[in-house]
């Protein structure tokens, strides 16, 4: 059997099995109902507000996560390449990595206000640091024979970088982007239910403070279907890039 129908048919078991429960054990009040999301998703596709609202969250996260992005492989790179710059920053880009995020986003209130400017630089800063110590790790991983062998060959850094380190590192810095996706998310959601009146962060913030349980589920899913969908270009884009990966996991599935 096909395993996207094997799916659907899993996804529908779940559905009808909660909606069964929740109906039959009066537990609408803590999980709802799947009938009083859709419905509820339904009465904001009809007035507008979901697109709104998505599209706040989603400009939010895909900026920061672009811009932090970019950033991150760049100094990955950088750090990567510079052993004895990289070892005197090291104990400082840990301990700021170690740092709980969400304890910065009232500084980032205090430095940048409540606009949308505010939640682009968190998750920029967010998405910074994850891809940044992947890129990092995957240069440091690179294969000192074959960087020393293309020296004696009379190779300069670019060439080292064009011929050897971006090739090895790129599973890294796709390992990096990939975790990034739901953590962009966190990053403008957390700054959406702090400090502003639109977002899909507001939404669930707005119906958790009064007490609607399918319009805080409502927003959940539509946070999980930009999720989806953002993994879904991070996928594609790897593929182009990588299409080795894709056929070694054909054979490997053959096999």
């Amino acid at each position: 059997m096909n395993i996207n129908i094997q799916r659907s048919i899993l996804a529908a078991a779940f559905l009808t099995l909660w909606e069964l429960l929740s109906r039959n054990m009066k537990l609408e009040f803590y999980v709802s109902r799947p009938s009083d999301i859709f419905s509820r998703l339904r009465e904001w596709i009809m007035d507008g507000s979901l697109a709104w609202h998505t599209s706040v969250t989603m400009i939010e996260a895909i900026s920061g996560f672009m811009i932090g992005s970019i950033l991150g492989v760049l100094a990955g790179l950088l750090l990567g390449r510079a052993e004895n710059l990289a070892r005197l920053l090291d104990p400082f880009v840990m301990g700021f990595y170690s740092l709980p995020k969400i304890a910065l986003a009232p500084l980032f209130i205090l430095w940048f206000g409540i606009d949308m400017q505010m939640k682009i630089a968190f998750v920029t800063v967010i998405v910074f640091l994850l891809v940044f110590l992947n890129t990092y790790t995957g240069v440091r991983n690179v294969s000192r024979e074959q960087i020393s062998i293309l020296r004696l060959m009379g190779a300069n850094e670019r060439h080292l970088l064009a011929k050897v380190i971006l090739p090895s590192a790129i599973v890294w810095v796709f390992a990096g982007l990939r975790l990034s996706v739901p953590y962009a998310l966190i990053g403008a959601v957390v700054g959406e239910m702090i400090a502003t009146n639109r977002g899909l962060g507001y939404l669930v913030a707005y119906h958790s403070g009064i007490f609607d349980t399918a319009g805080v589920l409502a927003s959940l899913t539509a946070l999980v279907i930009i999720a989806m969908l953002l993994n879904g270009l991070v996928h594609f884009a790897e593929k182009r890039l990588m299409p080795w990966r894709e056929d070694h996991n054909r054979q490997e599935v053959v096999l």
